[in-house]
């Protein structure tokens, strides 16, 4: 005999089931709306979710749903079976505007199975106590649900306030006066009951409107107010200060300035009016991790703030980070990688604002570190982004949630307003993205460089720290051990010998080009951070239809690397190096000059003098030259007479290594300079004391060795190339290896293209040489050889590589000199 289910599912017909409804074609005969709240009713109804009734009632009560699979759970009050009559705790009720979502769809399927549900939502929900609730379905309000308790004046107050005609909402208007109707309810002993959300909601309008008057008294004159021009130890440009004064107002806002606008400065000068005047004291800087450092040295800088009170980066293993979020500093720097292992330590900590920079990025990551991102709950939050917006709508809608989840309303409902599709349901483009600009405009403040070009100083120079890789490091930290050996030696005996002198030049050589790269070094990998920070400050920068950049190193490997990005970016550059025939450089520079498509000209410092390249208003340095004054050549290629824009000037420097030493040694350089080349003091560039003065540059370039942090494989693998096949450039080819005996063959001294520049530099090489040959007591020089069994010392000059006109100009400059000696003998 067959069992009685059996028999039941034999003797019984099935309702039929609806259609199942596609996930990305919406169908004709329904409206979006309702095609988006069936899906989740389809979709709620599958689920395998447990549930547990945790209040007292059957029916109109509150559950919880939990998720095995993510192990989520969320709290669901039941109030009816309409639209907007529920609630529930997660993220897609919160920001659908369909007044229902899966788990709730999913414990209304569940009571309708229970005995007397038919009855009990026929009767209504009806509680003796009153509800204060947020309802979400077309847009956020807050209602009242009179209870059936509910004294008669009471229920003539909420008559006056709130709109009885729809369903008890509070109109917007009215807000400031809830209130005081909430005061007078309690006084009345009425339980009138409100949802967390709903006092979220009410809290935040009052928080808003409290802060926008307290801004006001404070600068009265707004951005123009003398009080915030004073705010950091640098004056801030009008518009900057517009910028911060905004932030500050909106309390969670989007900075889209332009790329080179100041985003930086205007978080950190946002940041500090909100702690000097509403209680801010724990700020979370969140950025890639190349930029860790560069804002924790711009804070120092802006703000003044140091120590414990300044601004910490958090590095190393868990352990060490969870010691650092334990102690109380006022900021604390992290990238992206540590936001989903870190959750806990930083909801610990409980920042009251959220800096995130760099933002665009956020489309390159994967979806554990976006949502992570969302995750973090702060009152206040500063997005910077410099890569418009308008027109990549699925990668403003990711940015803009995390700043105000409200603002753009929910995602379905946002492209199928915008999207416009071809018949296959292909996205073909967008539609009324005006709308989309006048919606964000409480929250995004945008300005281009032509709208504030008045206000711009004619140049600003910014040095971008940038870490390095394990690998680089390596690399950098072999040849610091060479050098710390010989200048140990030199400091015990004051003198060193043609070997140690050939060998300190190429280990100090080789810890600069580790800097750029390892391929540099190695001609193999490309472990580094430099390109690919480039490739992203392109990215911004070329958004601007015109924008064009002149890019400097003094190695042609390191075009090598970033032509491999500029390639994989469809970006159009020239390559101009000491290999390009003379004939030739012209129709370089005349490319650049005139094909729109030509954005970038990558350079050595042969074409550090003679080019005018003013057309592009920004360069970046991809490594600094030990002589100021040809960096200084290097900026005057596009900072010159004609230029009609503001330039900006951007040098990448390696954290914790030899060329943020060279920063600190910089003063130096340039009065060393001075005096060879500008007819200044000169007794510090000759003699003995030439030797002695380099080797305690040496030291001190050399002390910062070992103080950054390396990125974990992990990291560089996000934005890391693979090497390039391209193979070394003509100038390479005097660069020795990693630790290399250089005995057999010493570079020739670098001379600029500028043959009387060049002349002046030989010259005092020589002048120098000339002077320890005279001395007996002096220090060895490397051009100076000593017959060992004579005792006589003979001059060796090693000749420069030069072009051929440049050397047949400097061998007339010196038969000019001789003719003259002769003359005077």
């Amino acid at each position: 005999m067959p069992n009685k289910s059996t028999k039941s599912r034999g003797t019984r017909k099935s309702p039929p089931k609806d259609p199942k409804l596609s996930r990305t074609h919406a169908p004709t005969e329904i409206s979006p709306v309702e095609w988006q709240r069936q899906l989740r009713r389809q979709f709620g109804r599958e689920q395998a979710f447990e549930l547990e009734n945790i209040g007292t009632e059957p029916f109109f009560s509150e559950f919880r749903v939990d998720n095995p699979q993510s192990k989520s759970s969320y709290r669901v009050a039941i109030r009816g079976k309409q639209p907007g009559d529920n609630y529930c705790a997660c993220p897609d009720y919160a920001t659908n505007e369909l007044g229902t979502c899966k788990h709730i769809e999913f414990v209304l399927a569940r009571l309708e199975k229970k005995r007397g549900a038919k009855t009990a939502f026929a009767r209504g929900y009806h509680p003796p106590f009153s509800e204060l609730y947020l309802r979400n379905d077309g847009g956020r309000a807050i209602h009242l649900r009179v209870g059936t308790d509910c004294p008669p004046a009471v229920a003539k107050a909420a008559g006056r306030l709130f709109d009885v005609g729809r369903d008890g909402m509070l109109p917007p208007e009215k807000l400031g006066e809830l209130e005081h109707f909430l005061t007078a309810v309690s006084k009345t002993g009425h339980d009138l009951r409100a949802y967390d959300d709903a006092l979220d909601f009410i809290v935040g309008r009052r928080d808003a409107e409290r802060r926008g008057k307290a801004l006001d008294d404070i600068f009265p004159h707004g951005s123009d107010d003398p009080r915030l021009k004073k705010l950091l130890k640098v004056p801030l440009y009008p518009y900057q200060a517009e910028g911060a004064l905004f932030a500050a107002r909106a309390g969670r806002a989007l900075i889209g300035d332009e790329m080179g606008l100041g985003k930086t400065i205007q978080a950190i000068a946002a940041a500090e009016i909100l702690a000097r005047h509403f209680g801010v004291a724990k700020v979370l800087v969140i950025c890639p991790t190349s930029l860790k450092y560069q804002w924790q040295s711009e804070i120092a800088r802006f703000s003044g703030r140091h120590g414990e009170n300044g601004a910490r980066v958090m590095a190393g293993g868990r352990a060490q980070r969870q010691k650092d979020y334990a102690v109380d500093d006022f900021c604390k720097i992290t990238n992206y990688e540590k936001l989903q292992p870190d959750l806990d330590l930083i909801a610990a900590w409980a920042p009251e604002l959220v800096i995130v920079d760099e933002a665009q990025r956020v489309k390159n990551w994967n979806t554990i570190a976006a949502r992570a991102l969302k995750r973090i709950d702060s009152p206040y939050a500063v997005v910077l982004t410099g890569t418009p917006l308008e027109n990549k709508l699925e990668e403003l809608i990711s940015i803009v949630q995390f700043v105000d989840q409200h603002r753009l309303g929910p995602t379905w409902k946002l492209l199928h307003a915008h999207q416009v599709k071809d018949e296959g349901g292909r996205v073909t483009g967008y539609t009324g993205l005006d709308r989309i600009g006048q919606t964000l405009a409480p929250i995004m403040i945008r300005r281009r460089k032509s709208e504030v070009l008045t206000q711009l100083p004619e140049r600003t120079d910014q040095n971008l720290l940038v870490p390095m890789t394990e690998a680089q490091m390596t690399y950098h930290q072999e040849n610091a051990e060479i050098v710390t050996k010989i200048v140990q030696r030199w400091r015990k005996t004051k003198f060193l010998s043609d070997r140690d002198q050939r060998r300190l030049t190429c280990a100090l050589q080789n810890m600069r080009m580790s800097c750029n790269s390892t391929y540099l070094l190695d001609q193999e990998s490309d472990h580094g951070v430099k390109a690919d920070e480039l490739a992203a400050l392109f990215d911004g920068l070329f958004e601007q239809p015109e924008a064009k950049a002149v890019v400097f190193s003094q190695w042609t490997r390191t075009h090598d690397i970033v032509i491999r990005r500029l390639e994989a970016r469809g970006i159009g550059y020239v390559s101009f190096h000491g290999g390009v025939p003379s004939e030739k450089r012209p129709a370089l520079v005349e490319r650049f000059r005139d094909d729109p498509d030509c954005r970038v000209f990558l350079s050595t410092d042969a074409g550090a003098t003679g080019l005018n390249l003013q057309h592009a208003s920004i360069l970046v340095n991809m490594d600094l030259p030990w002589n100021p004054a040809l960096l200084e050549q290097r900026i005057a290629r596009i900072h010159r007479m004609g230029q009609k824009r503001s330039v900006q000037i951007v040098n990448f420097v390696a954290k914790g290594t030899i060329e943020e030493g060279m920063l600190s040694v910089l003063a130096f350089k340039r009065s060393l300079s001075a005096g060879i080349l500008d007819g200044g003091t000169g007794e510090i560039a000759l003699g003995g004391s030439r030797l002695n003065r380099f080797m305690k540059e040496v030291e001190n370039v050399t002390n910062h060795v070992g103080e950054g942090e390396a990125m974990t494989p992990a990291e560089e693998t996000a934005g890391t190339a693979a090497p390039p096949e391209t193979g070394a450039g003509p100038e390479d080819a005097v660069e020795t290896g990693v630790g290399a005996d250089v005995t057999e063959r010493e570079a020739p001294p670098p001379i600029d293209a500028d043959p009387w520049l060049a002349l002046a530099q030989f010259g005092t090489q020589l002048v120098s040489a000339l002077a320890a040959a005279s001395d007996p007591a002096t220090p060895s020089h490397p051009w100076i050889e000593r017959d060992t069994a004579t005792g006589v010392r003979n001059l060796k000059l090693p000749l420069p590589l030069l072009p051929p006109e440049t050397a047949r100009r400097l061998a007339d400059a010196f038969s000019v000199l001789a003719d003259a000696l002769r003359s005077r003998g």
